[in-house]
This record gives C-alpha cells, structure tokens and sequence, in this order.
C-alpha cells in the first residue's frame, strides 16, 4: 500500500482520491481550506501549496505527487509559476512521480484543430505560455514526471461551457448564448477518464518523460452534445444562439474574465480536435461514454463555483449581456 499526495480537491483532485482509496491507497489531500474527498483513507490537509517547504515535508514517504489544482483564470501569470516550483521542489526531494494535470492550452490554434502529443507547443497567449513555462520546468527538474492532457471537461462537477451556459438553459428552457459556433466538432473529455489516466501512468515508467492525450470520445459539436443531454435526461431541446465573437473581446477592455475568454475563444470558433490515440493503445485505457458523463453531470447536485484551471473556458461572464 502506498502513500499519494493530491493537490486540489477540485473535480479532478476527489476523483484520483477516490480511485486510489477505493483500491487501498492512502491519500493524502493538500487544499488551502482543508476540503476533500470524506473516506477512511483520505487525509485532508490545509495548507498553502505554494509553500515549498511544507508541501516538501507533507509529500515525505509519498510513491506520487498529483498536481490537480486549479488557479483564478485570470492570474495564472501570478499563481502558478510558484505553486508549479513547489510541486517540483516537493517531488525531487522525496523521490516521488509527478504526475500534471493538464490541458491543451500549450500548444495554441492549430491547422484543422487537430493535436497529437507530437504537436509542438505553439503557443503564444497569455495562458499558454504559463503551461508551456510548468512543463518544461518540470522536465529540466529531473523529476520522474509526466502530464496528462485532456480537453473540455464533462462530468460530475465539471465547469465549462457546457455546465454553466447550455446546463441552465435546458434546466430552465431558456435560449443558450453560446461564446463559440456550436455545430463544429469538438473534443470532450470525462473527468473519470482523466483520473484514471493520471493513476495508470503514475504507476508506468513507460510514460514518464513526456506527455499524453486523455483517451476520449470523438468529437462532437456542442448542438449534439446538447441533444444528447436532453434526450438522457427527458428535458426539453435548448435552442441555440451564437454569441458575435466581438462581444467577448469589446467586453475584454473592462472585464478581466472575459479578457481571458476571448483569449482562448479559438477553442469554439474552430474545430478542437484530440488525438488520444497513442494513450489508448500503449496503456490500454478506453474513453467512457459521452452519456455517461452526461449522466452524472445531470445528477451532480451543483457545478463547482469555478473551474479556473481546467481545460476548458469559464463561464460567459455575467457583465455581457447578449444582442438583443
């Protein structure tokens, strides 16, 4: 039986907790208010996991440490650099796997959306350049590490696009404003996948060194996905609006969110494509069913307030009042 540390107690962080705890594990939680998963098995500390030196004596005896934290979306700049350290400083020092949640914002716009591992990071905004910055410190570290990278969250918990802007308006047969165009294809990925991904590879030397894709579903257009949720859960049909691309970024000159969101709007605008292919067949991981997650994403008692780190965009900022 080993020892795990997790940082983050967000969607991503409680589902590693609970897949290692249900198989034996100890684990232990780092968040600053102390949250977690509430099991035997869980330790659930708080502490400031930009603190190198605690973090270093709380991962002490640890097989893994799990960065599943998420940071304010717009201060990544600010937060991660030294949280990022941290984690690093933390798992050189007791020998221990580093294993990074992470997404797609490295590698930037890409011809035809399309991303391998192989694609190069590309990146230039604001936000990716912060995850390029953590992955290429983390490999010159020297580490045993690794990063597994999904696209747009779906789930129980998950906080995107999807779960705070088509969710309510089916809930409430409302129109959704989406900030993208949704009849093109687009990759989702299921926060169980994800975790399964990170404790699989955790426990294989084959994929340190480098980084891979979350296996997940092909890709489906947010009016299908949409569909979909309607169709599982008896709901009525939402319809459709596409928010003009200017609102975002006019609203970008005052609102710091949706200065961020038009940032990363490409992902909606385009096809986002993920190839998870070399993942599925070097580890013989499988993507869950959309409906499954579209599932439990329907039973999940209330969205996380913020996904702030995750793959996906935030919620469409209360201050843009759609066109009329």
């Amino acid at each position: 039986m080993s020892t795990h540390v997790i940082v983050g107690a967000g969607p991503v962080g409680t589902a590693v907790a609970r897949l290692l705890a249900e198989a034996g594990e100890t684990v232990r939680v780092v968040t600053r208010s102390g949250s977690g998963l509430d099991h035997p098995l869980v330790e659930r500390v708080a502490a400031d996991a930009g603190d190198a030196r605690r973090l270093s004596e709380l991962t002490r005896g640890a097989a893994v440490l799990y960065n599943c934290a998420n940071m304010a979306y717009t201060k990544w700049p600010e937060l991660w650099p030294p949280v990022s350290a941290a984690m690093i400083k933390a798992a050189k020092e007791n020998d221990a796997v580093l294993a990074i949640t992470g997404n797609l914002y490295g590698y930037g716009p890409q011809p035809g959306g399309r991303m391998s591992e192989h694609t190069p990071l590309a990146a230039t905004g604001r936000k990716g350049r912060v995850r390029i910055a953590m992955w290429e410190d983390a490999l010159a570290s020297g580490v045993r590490t690794f990063e597994a990278r999904g696209s747009d969250y779906v789930g129980a918990g998950a906080d995107g696009v999807f779960s705070a802007v088509l969710i309510p308006a089916i809930t409430k047969g409302r129109t959704a404003w989406l900030p993208g165009d949704p009849d093109i294809p687009h990759t989702w990925t299921y926060i169980g996948d994800m975790a399964r991904t990170l404790v699989t590879l955790a426990r294989d030397e084959r994929a340190w060194g480098r980084a891979w894709h979350v296996p997940s579903q092909p890709a489906v257009s947010v009016r299908d996905l949409a569909a979909r949720y309607s169709e599982l859960t008896g709901k009525p049909a939402v319809k459709l609006r596409r928010l003009p691309r200017w609102v975002m970024r006019t609203a970008g000159l005052a609102v710091p969110i949706a200065r961020e969101l038009a940032e990363m709007d490409y992902q909606f605008y385009g096809p986002f494509l993920l190839d998870s292919q070399e993942t599925a067949s070097t580890f013989g991981l499988t993507a869950t069913s959309l409906d499954v997650a579209l599932r439990e994403e329907s039973q999940s008692s209330s969205p996380t307030p913020s996904r702030r780190g995750s793959p996906a965009a935030p919620p469409t900022p209360t201050a843009v009042t759609p066109p009329k």
